[in-house]
């Protein structure tokens, strides 16, 4: 495996070894990247590289390889007409309990194959993979019923050993909506799944985490808390729905599973975010759905002065954030939820891929940051500085993306 180099005028590493209250994204002037198809070996000055073949981008700005650490890329079908309802004042809860929502996309999903459903996935990370992401947690969740969740999450893990698309960390929404055949049945469904779907996931590897919707219209706390149990005997991780549109106890129940995130938390109390601060729970922000659903932010200077990790993503789906785009999430992230350039890139990179169990713990070949020993993910912007990637391009801005050191997307790959 033969040393490689791309230099630029500004790379940002958000390695912690290099971040100061004066540098807080750990930015190197006028540097190189040296990796190989394993990992990153070294990041210095320019000159220093000697007898390794480097590619000087100039005055363009390198930064790791963006995670979006919450989607639901697997989805087929449109909900058009659903939005369109909700821009005229239609209240999405309402839509929802009118049979769509969901069930519009687990009706699609139910009339889709494998095959479909894979290369829809696969052609979409494609396109995330053009604005600079290089890790994308999926959930499944539209299947609903069992065939359907299977289905959906075969489909991940075909894409998911793509090596030309984003790396894909696998998702199992266990507890989504009730499909019409639960409505009558809602034990069944959620013993159903702790205690048979959950066991067989884990054991064909099909996915990392589970998932539950915790909220005054969705799931209860104690009913995601048995699939959650069970999710942890059997050696998955957990990540959380809570607080979108009513804060009921999920970052409590979020301390009791010892989840990673806590995703939406539009609504949660000041106590709600001393636990997550307490254990160290990272806050999963996607502004995308709130700017779609007209909501309010989440209480992000309260998440900040507690010492909350902030992780932003585009919560990509067919309904609430109808947008492939990280970036334009970072943008609104900005803007709307009025979080730091430099907390929104940490939070879309090396904050991302730890709530995904990529970054921290002793890992070998982390994902999330340019650090030694890293896993060569990064991205060459077509852009002078870091804080340019938050404007609201609405095109891709990229030059190249690396995942594992070789070229996935960008404007000069090949």
């Amino acid at each position: 495996m033969s040393l490689l180099g791309v230099a630029a005028k500004r790379i940002v590493t958000a390695d912690p070894a290099r971040i100061t209250r004066e540098n807080p994204l750990g930015v190197v002037e006028n540097a190189v990247v040296i990796y190989d198809e394993r990992s990153i070996s070294w990041i210095g000055p320019r000159g220093s590289a000697a007898n390794v073949p480097i590619v000087d981008y100039g005055d363009r700005v390198i930064t790791p390889g963006l995670v979006d650490a919450h989607t639901h890329a697997a989805w087929t079908g449109s909900r058009h007409d659903e939005y369109a309802l909700r821009m005229a004042g239609a209240d999405y809860r309402a839509i929802a309990n009118a049979g769509g929502g969901i069930l519009s996309s687990y009706r699609a999903i139910e009339s889709s194959s494998e095959d479909a459903i894979a290369e829809t996935l696969a052609a979409r990370l494609g396109r995330m993979a053009e604005l600079g992401v290089t890790t994308c947690e999926v959930k499944s969740g539209y299947g609903l019923e069992p065939d359907g969740e299977r289905k959906q999450l075969r489909a991940i893990a075909r894409v998911g050993k793509q090596a030309n698309l984003p790396h894909v960390v696998a998702t199992y929404l266990a507890l989504h909506a009730l499909p019409p055949s639960a409505k009558n049945n809602r034990d069944h469904y959620v013993l159903r799944a702790a205690t048979s779907l959950v066991p067989e996931f884990a054991s064909a590897k099909l996915a990392s985490f589970v998932d539950a919707y915790v909220d005054e219209n969705a799931f209860t706390v104690e009913e995601a808390r048995i699939v959650c149990e069970s999710a942890r005997r059997h050696g998955l991780g957990v990540r959380l729905h809570v607080g979108q549109f009513t804060d009921v106890g999920g970052a409590q129940l979020c301390v009791d599973v010892g989840a990673r995130s806590a995703d939406h938390v539009e609504h949660i109390d000041a106590k709600g975010i001393a636990l997550l601060a307490t254990h160290g729970i990272k806050a999963v922000l996607l502004p995308l759905a709130s700017f779609t659903m007209r909501q309010a932010p989440p209480p992000v200077a309260a998440l900040r002065a507690a010492g909350v990790g902030l992780v932003v993503a585009s919560d990509a789906n067919p309904g609430t954030a109808p947008s492939e785009s990280l970036p334009l999430a970072m943008a609104l992230a900005v803007r709307l939820y009025e979080m730091t350039p430099a907390e929104t890139i940490l939070g879309a990179t090396r904050l991302a891929a730890a709530s995904l169990g990529l970054w921290g713990g002793g890992l070998s070949r982390p994902r999330g940051a340019l650090a030694p020993g890293a896993r060569a993910d990064l991205v060459v912007w077509d852009l002078p500085h870091e804080n340019a990637i938050l404007q609201p391009w609405g095109t891709p801005k990229t030059c190249l993306v690396f995942r594992d050191g070789q070229p996935i997307a960008g404007a000069n790959r090949g």
